[in-house]
Order: structure tokens, then C-alpha cells, then sequence
């Protein structure tokens, strides 16, 4: 493991060149921009070039076009109407890159806890995944081990999750009257002097963030986010377009907080006595205690695991596992109760959404569409506010597409990772007809896991969707409902 201070780790941030972050790279054009059509034999790929001339031999020149033989696309085939394509699977043993862990101090008593992985290749863009709300860095696993071979990829706990709780009580109790060894922390009268500003706010993430790209790893990233990682990702593209290069959503939460936020509406903020400082106050603590104990209820877990991932034959063990010991951490209660009574961000998801295209900012979005919470109707709706995005909808996948079917996540994300980068030299995933562009296109997407063949099905939308596809796809998702819950009944009678 290894300690970075904010104090020491300073490096320079050089912003990227505009025409490097042109809205160029999304292939379905921007503002009007028409991108020329690569020749079927380009890819973009890591490495060493080839040399030309013979005095140029052997000189690293980083990201290079090749021949798609040594591409990761693979062959489509026919299967009815809708082509299949067959892609890796998850990199096992030596093939995995090796993933490495840190703590970042980057306020008193304020430790980020993260975790990175990346191929030496100092030209290799950088990938921040973020997580959402009540998870951490194991959910990003399948990622650092597979795109870490080809990217620098990096992610974080946000504060006041994970591994990024505080080391000591934020408001200790007086230990004199309370002798409880075991007894929630935060719950004293008075919060100590590095807390008392403290609030696990979309704000607070959103300048961590901000910070941990400038003073650790020190260069623009592309971000990919899940759900609440998904937000605060749009919101640092939104307000620092120089720290960002691209931003990918995964199931991304459009809302997020209750109260008004203090910046934007004072005087109606000043309503609410507390929202989310420490400690808590006595009128919230005990509803604390009973609403904790019931959602950090293993079986409540359980529950919501199930609920969450449309595939119960994936493998949630080691999720399951990693929340329990968040939950059991004394910090826990307390952090959990300002997030849920913090005020809102200090822009809105749709004010981002514009921010981010009028900044040419490129934005993709890969949706699983059987999402309990965040379903394909607010997916479509970033699809017609921002119509260049690419948008994949994939099922059967449920509201974490990036853990629940990593192969075709990380299959889509190196795809449009190449496309940006090239400028849209390179075609994203499926757009290889220019008709697909308007009207879009599925594929079933094969691969292989723990030695059996598992089928996806993909959708791209095109950027002539309208109200009525997306009723129509409301209509279907419904009319098939009673497919799914027979399915599930299925799956679960076989886990129990």
C-alpha cells in the first residue's frame, strides 16, 4: 500500500488542447460535425508503432492504428435478425493486471482510501470509476484487472463510505456518562474541530474528486460512474472541463439529495435546522438507530442484492461480504444519516447534462435495462437531451451492468475509449453501417465465464428517438414482465 499526502503529492495539471477534447469522438457527430468513415482495418490499439522508415524503429509513439486482426471486436455472425458477436471474457491469473492500493490524506483526519491498476505505457489515457452509494473500490474488481492491461485505471472510496470512513469519532460522546464500547460514533453533543463543517454531501464528493485528479494522479481522466459515481462525475465534468476528457454513465442516479442546497436557495435552506453536520441532533439520533438497524440487516442486503441484479446466477459473495464490514464500522450510522439529511449539489443532473455539451465534453451511456431504480425511461432521456451520446441499453442486466456483465461493459468502454481518443477515426461498438447512426442497432454479445458461453443482448439507440420509442419500449418491457418474474422465480428456487 502506499500513503500519499496532498501536502507532497502535487503535480502539475496541463490542460487538455480543445481540439483533444472535441466532441469529435462520439461517432454519431456533434453540433453538425460529420466524421469521415475509418477503413474497415483500423482500430485503435496500445503499443509500439510501426515503424515507416527504418530510423524510426523501436521509438515508442504510444497509441497506433493496426490491422483489426489484433483487435478484441470479434466476428459478427447471423443469429435471426440480430448479428452476434463474440467477445473475450475476463482475464484470469497471470493475465489480470495487478492491482495496487493507497490512502490519500487529503484533509486532517479526512483519508481517501483507493485503488489503481494500469499498464506502464506513459501514453495510455487514465480511467477514474467511481462508485455509488454504499459500495466502494471491490465494485470496480473486474475492471482494474481487465482494462488495467491496456489503461491507467484508477478508483476511490468517497468519503464517508467504504473504506473512506473516518479514524476517529467525528463527535464523541463524554465517556464518563456513556461507557459503551460499542456505541455508534457521531452521536455526541459537541463534533471535534476537523468536523465541524463536515457533511457527506454531493459537494464534498465532488471537490474530492476534483482534488484526488489534480494532486494524485495528475492528468485529465476519462470517468466513469455507476448510479451516485455517475453524478458526481457529470458534476466535475460540468464545473472542471480541463480535469475531464470524457465522461461514461453507468445506470446514473439523475437526482440526488433532499434539501435545498445553502449557495442556491439561503433563505429557504435556513427552514431546515440541521442538514448533515456533526453531531447529529437528539431528535435525529434515535431515528438513526432504528432506520440503521433494519437496512444494515444482512438479510435487508440480501434483499436488495437480489433486487438490484437481474442475473442471480452472478456471484455477489464478495460484495455481499464487503458491505457487511462497512456497515459493522462505528462511523457507520452516523455517516450514513448525513448523506441522507445533506442538501442538494450546487447544480442540478440536467444543468450538468447541458454544461457538458456545451463543452463539446463527450458522454456515452451504457444502461442495464432491467434497473429496479434508474430504468430505461431516465436513460432515454439523457439520450434525447444529449442525442450524440451513444447510448447502449443491455439486458439482462440490472442497476451495476459493470459488475453484474463486466465482459460486455468493459467490451463497450474500450470501444468508445478508442473512438474518442482517435477523434472518430476508430467506429464505436456496432456502428460499422452509417444507417445505424440514426436508427440504431442490437447484437447479442457472447463471451465466455468459468468455462460455459453466456449470451447478452445489446441494444444501440440512434439519434432519431422519440417519445413514442421510448413508450413503445415501455410497453414491451411490460408486456414481457411476466417472462422475467418466471424467470427469477426460476433462479431463485434453484439458489435456495
Amino acid at each position: 500500500m502506499e500513503v500519499v499526502s496532498s501536502s507532497h503529492s502535487c503535480l502539475a495539471i496541463h490542460q487538455t488542447p480543445s481540439s483533444a477534447r472535441r466532441f469529435l469522438g462520439t461517432g454519431l457527430g456533434t453540433h453538425n460535425t460529420k466524421l469521415g468513415r475509418p477503413r474497415k482495418s483500423a482500430i485503435l490499439c496500445v503499443g509500439t508503432r510501426r515503424a515507416s522508415n527504418p530510423s524510426d524503429s523501436g521509438k515508442p509513439h504510444g497509441f497506433h492504428v493496426s490491422d483489426v486482426n489484433s483487435a478484441l471486436q470479434g466476428i459478427p455472425q447471423k443469429v435471426g435478425e440480430v448479428e452476434r458477436v463474440v467477445i473475450p471474457g475476463l482475464p484470469e491469473g497471470p493475465d489480470c493486471s495487478q492491482i495496487s492500493t493507497g490512502l490519500w490524506e487529503w484533509k486532517p483526519k479526512l483519508t481517501v482510501y483507493y485503488e489503481k491498476s494500469g499498464t506502464k505505457n506513459s501514453k495510455a489515457p487514465a480511467v477514474l470509476f467511481l462508485p455509488g452509494f454504499g459500495v466502494g473500490t471491490f465494485h470496480y474488481e473486474k475492471q482494474l484487472m481487465d482494462l488495467g492491461r491496456d489503461y491507467k485505471v484508477w478508483t476511490m472510496d468517497f468519503l464517508g463510505q467504504g473504506m473512506s470512513l473516518p479514524c476517529e469519532d467525528p463527535a464523541p460522546k463524554d465517556m464518563v456518562v456513556e461507557k459503551d464500547k460499542e456505541s455508534y460514533w457521531g452521536f455526541g453533543q459537541d463534533s471535534q474541530p476537523w468536523a465541524n463543517e463536515l457533511v457527506y454531501s454531493v459537494d464534498l464528493w465532488h471537490n474530492q474528486v476534483q482534488h484526488f485528479i489534480e494532486e494524485v494522479i495528475g492528468e485529465p481522466v476519462y470517468i466513469v460512474g455507476n448510479s451516485l459515481g455517475g453524478f458526481v462525475a457529470l458534476y466535475l465534468a460540468a464545473s472542471s472541463p480541463h480535469l475531464v476528457k470524457g465522461v461514461t454513465l453507468l445506470n446514473a442516479t439523475p437526482f440526488w439529495g433532499f434539501l435545498p442546497n445553502p449557495l442556491r436557495s439561503p433563505h429557504l435552506s435556513k427552514i431546515f435546522p440541521w442538514a448533515g453536520t456533526f453531531p447529529l441532533p437528539s431528535s435525529v439520533r434515535k431515528l438513526t438507530e432504528t432506520v440503521w438497524q433494519k437496512i444494515s440487516d444482512p438479510r435487508s442486503i440480501q434483499k436488495i442484492l437480489r433486487q438490484v441484479y437481474a442475473d442471480h446466477s452472478t456471484n455477489v459473495d464478495k460484495v455481499f461480504s464487503r458491505i457487511i464490514e462497512t456497515t459493522e464500522h462505528p462511523a457507520a450510522a452516523a455517516s450514513f444519516a448525513s448523506i441522507m439529511f445533506a442538501p442538494m449539489g450546487q447544480i442540478s443532473f440536467q444543468e450538468a447534462l447541458s454544461r457538458c455539451r456545451s463543452k463539446r465534453i463527450p458522454i456515452s451511456l451504457m444502461y442495464g435495462k432491467e434497473d429496479p431504480w434508474v430504468g430505461p425511461f431516465w436513460g432515454t432521456r439523457v439520450k434525447q437531451q444529449v442525442p450524440e451520446a451513444p447510448y447502449y441499453q443491455i439486458s439482462p442486466a440490472g442497476h451495476c451492468p459493470h459488475d453484474e456483465v463486466p465482459e460486455v461493459i468493459n467490451y463497450l468502454l474500450r470501444g468508445w475509449l478508442k473512438n474518442v481518443e482517435s477523434q472518430g477515426l476508430v467506429d464505436l461498438p456496432f456502428l460499422d453501417d452509417p444507417s445505424y447512426e440514426e436508427h440504431g442497432v442490437s447484437r447479442e454479445l457472447e463471451f465466455v465465464r468459468t468455462g460455459y458461453k453466456k449470451s447478452v443482448s445489446v441494444r444501440l439507440f440512434g439519434s432519431n428517438i422519440s417519445l413514442w420509442s421510448q413508450i413503445s419500449s415501455f410497453l414491451k418491457r411490460h408486456a414481457s414482465k411476466t417472462r422475467v418474474i418466471n424467470y427469477k422465480a426460476r433462479e431463485y428456487r434453484k439458489d435456495y
